[in-house]
């Protein structure tokens, strides 16, 4: 007889119902070879005497158990646990309990290594991170977005966006960029050019997955976004990379490698190069449309910051110049936003478009409608302008504050040019110290830098990194620039003991 009264525990305090604890109880009892196949249960009432439950508590236990397969019912015989219940085949443990699942997994697959990164996952408080250029999500219009999506939301004719919708994003959205697109950055274009998207990274997958056959040829800066070469070489593409000086990507390198190369797809970030934020001058622009022209290959304009320029007007993107559909155009409103607000737009000709929402269906279904048609509303009253307007003065007198801090601070240590826009600066180190040194020593300060490598894939040994501006105040500013100048400090004082 098992001793049922003893080994079947309910907890009333727990939210879980009780003949779910039950079911699960016995369902861990038959699995454990406790209640072997073919077991007779005690009758209902009897177990509910037993254990001391209501009797309509264990039916309801016995009828799920039943309609999952665990237990069986003969009549006029009584309850049995399933006569077919397999042996599950379990690992032999040293130790006699454990306290979570194993990490290693039960089966094969494949491990992408290009995948992986040592970014910090958490952020702790008292930490602080030299990242890319990233925006201050305290300036986020979290008020008025909200207000939008509450009322929107609470419209009864948005029932219908709730259900599943198209995979090139939300219609009203489409149409509203096709005309922002188009008032902002010179776009010819209408809403079948526009496939909205989680983010760029999307948009950049997406297209990578369709351009790239195996081994076919995209040519990138000498140095580039990490995560663009990340995105194509996961899509099995071979880099050709070309010099960046001060005017951006040598378009007279591309012309070379196109007289010798098949190539797939020249990728760019001309409004401020990613990671030294230089701009594609004019004449650059101009070549590298015919080139693209002449040579029938795709570019991939990542227009990662188009709205955050200081010194002059915005440069008109290639794709606004763009007469032959060899522009791929890739933004977001994320990154003006905030990282959180995942809405991105890919614009290209209408025959690739569809092709990226075929795709995209089987990436991610839809994206979140509601949001969209928030940041639809958001665009078409002004709003999204408005907040450009104000962070934009922000930033670039963060911009100011920082450079200076750095000339006063650490002038004997870095060195910069000051950027025209974006939200990073491109700053070299002094060749006697190494990036190494600083990362180990800036982390007893609290500092942290991550993989500061990734900024030189070809080993170029400029000893430069990005470092970004835009989401410290001036108190965050002063700070950086102390915990730096202190890592700096530490690290002179190791070498002159060394001697």
């Amino acid at each position: 007889m098992i001793p049922y009264k003893t080994i079947i525990k309910i907890d009333r305090a727990s939210k879980q119902p009780v003949y779910i604890q039950l079911t699960n109880q016995f369902i861990d009892l038959i699995k454990k070879r406790t209640l072997p196949p073919r077991t007779k249960l005690p009758g209902s009432r009897t177990l509910a005497d037993l254990i001391g439950l209501h009797r309509k508590t264990v039916i309801a236990c016995y009828e799920e158990l039943t309609l999952q397969g665990w237990i069986e019912s003969i009549p006029k015989k009584g309850t049995f646990v399933h006569k077919d219940i397999p042996v599950l085949q379990q690992q032999e443990w040293i130790e006699k309990t454990v306290s979570k699942k194993d990490d290693k997994a039960g089966f094969s697959f494949n491990k992408k290594s290009l995948l992986t990164r040592k970014f910090p996952q958490d952020h702790l408080d008292d930490y602080m991170y030299v990242n890319d250029g990233v925006s201050d999500e305290r300036l986020a219009p979290v008020k008025e977005l909200s207000i939008i999506y509450r009322k929107i939301a609470n419209k009864k004719h948005t029932l219908k966006y709730m259900n599943y919708g198209t995979t090139y994003g939300n219609l009203e959205l489409r149409e509203t960029l096709a005309c922002y697109l188009s008032e902002t950055r010179g776009l010819n274009i209408t809403k079948d050019n526009i496939l909205i998207t989680r983010g760029s990274q999307m948009g950049m997958f997406l297209a990578s997955q369709l351009l790239v056959e195996n081994q076919d040829y995209i040519i990138v800066g000498e140095t580039n976004y990490s995560s663009a070469d990340t995105t194509f070489e996961y899509a099995h593409a071979k880099l050709l990379r070309v010099k960046v000086d001060e005017h951006g990507l040598d378009t007279h390198d591309i012309e070379k490698l196109c007289k010798n190369y098949a190539v797939k797809a020249v990728y760019t970030t001309p409004h401020h190069h990613h990671p030294t934020t230089v701009t594609l001058c004019a004449k650059r622009r101009m070549h590298l449309l015919n080139l693209a022209k002449t040579y029938h290959f795709a570019i991939l304009e990542d227009d990662y910051d188009y709205d955050f320029h200081y010194n002059h007007a915005p440069i008109l993107p290639l794709s606004s110049h763009d007469t032959c559909g060899n522009v791929i155009y890739i933004g977001s409103i994320c990154k003006t936003v905030a990282p959180v607000f995942r809405v991105g737009y890919l614009v290209a000709p209408k025959a690739f478009v569809d092709e990226c929402a075929k795709l995209r269906r089987f990436v991610d279904r839809q994206g979140d409608a509601i949001l969209e048609l928030t940041f639809s509303s958001f665009i078409k009253d002004g709003s999204l302008d408005r907040h450009i307007k104000k962070v934009v003065k922000i930033y670039k007198d963060r911009r100011d504050l920082f450079c200076n801090l750095l000339k006063e601070e650490l002038s004997d240590y870095l060195s910069f040019e000051i950027p025209k826009g974006g939200m990073a600066l491109w700053v070299t180190l002094n060749k006697k110290y190494s990036w190494d040194t600083v990362t180990e020593i800036a982390k007893e300060h609290k500092l942290i830098i991550s993989e500061w490598q990734r900024y030189d894939v070809t080993n170029c040994k400029h000893n430069a990194i990005r470092m970004g501006f835009s989401c410290y105040n001036e108190t965050e500013a002063k700070e950086f620039v102390r915990r730096f100048k202190k890592t700096m400090q530490d690290i002179d004082l190791q070498e002159s003991f060394s001697y």
